[in-house]
C-alpha cells in the first residue's frame, strides 16, 4: 500500500492517526506525510511561540519515529487556501506516489486550516479508492464526527505518544495536555471495539 497522510500543521497527523501510520509502516507499507503549513505560530499579542525551523525539526523527528517520509508545502499557518493551486499540488503527489489510501483532516473541524486542508484533499483524492478522515482536536462544532471505522493501535500507543511529544514547542504551549487527552480518547475508542486502544475515522470511501 502507498499511504498518504495529510495534515495542516506539524502534529495534526500524529494526534489524529499517528498509531495507524505507524501500523502501516510496520506492515511494510510506504507512508508519506504531507504537511501544508510551515506551522510557525504567534499568539494574539504577536509574540513568536513557534518558529519555522523549530517546527520543521520537530516534524522531522516525529516522522522519523513513525518511519514515514515528510513533505512540507510551506504555506503560512492560518493561511491554508481552498483553491486549485493547492489542490493541484496534492494531486501531483497522489499521482507521483501512486497513492491508494489517504488519511485526511475532517472537513468539519473547527480550525479553518483543518477544514480547508480536508476539503482540498477530498477533492484532490476523489479517485483514491480508500479515503478516511481523522480528527486532530476534539472541540465541539455544529457537526457531529461520524466515526464508523476503527484501527486497533494497541501495540503502537506508546510510540504514538512519543511522536506527539516530539513536538516539544507545541507541548510546552499547551502545557502537555494533548498526550493524556489523546491516550484517554484512544482508550475510549478501543473500549468500543474490545481492544486497549483504537483510532476512529469517518469513511468517505473504502474499496475492499
Amino acid at each position: 500500500m502507498n499511504v498518504m497522510g495529510v495534515g495542516a500543521h506539524f502534529d495534526d497527523l500524529e494526534l489524529g492517526c499517528g498509531g495507524t501510520l505507524i501500523k502501516h509502516v510496520q506492515k511494510g507499507d510506504k507512508v508519506t506525510m504531507i504537511v501544508i503549513t510551515d506551522s510557525s505560530y504567534k499568539n494574539a499579542k504577536g509574540e513568536q511561540v513557534r518558529d519555522v525551523e523549530i517546527a520543521r525539526q520537530e516534524g522531522l523527528k516525529a516522522a522519523s519515529i513513525i518511519g514515514a517520509d515528510l513533505i512540507c508545502l510551506n504555506y503560512k499557518t492560518f493561511m491554508v487556501p481552498y483553491d486549485d493551486v493547492l489542490g493541484q499540488e496534492v494531486i501531483r503527489y497522489i499521482e507521483d506516489l501512486g497513492i491508494n489510501i489517504i488519511y485526511s483532516p475532517w472537513v468539519h473541524d473547527l480550525h479553518r486550516d483543518h477544514q480547508y486542508a480536508g476539503k482540498t484533499t477530498l477533492m484532490a483524492g476523489r479517485h483514491v479508492p480508500r479515503f478516511l478522515m481523522y480528527r486532530s482536536n476534539y472541540y465541539d462544532t455544529e457537526h457531529t464526527f461520524k466515526g464508523n471505522i476503527y484501527s486497533d493501535i494497541s501495540g503502537f500507543m506508546d510510540k504514538k505518544i512519543e511522536t506527539i511529544k516530539a513536538h516539544r514547542s507545541e507541548m510546552q504551549r499547551i502545557r502537555y495536555a494533548w498526550p493524556e487527552f489523546i491516550k484517554k480518547q484512544n482508550a475510549n475508542d478501543g473500549q468500543k471495539i474490545g481492544v486497549d486502544y483504537a483510532e476512529c475515522f469517518e469513511v468517505v470511501r473504502y474499496l475492499i
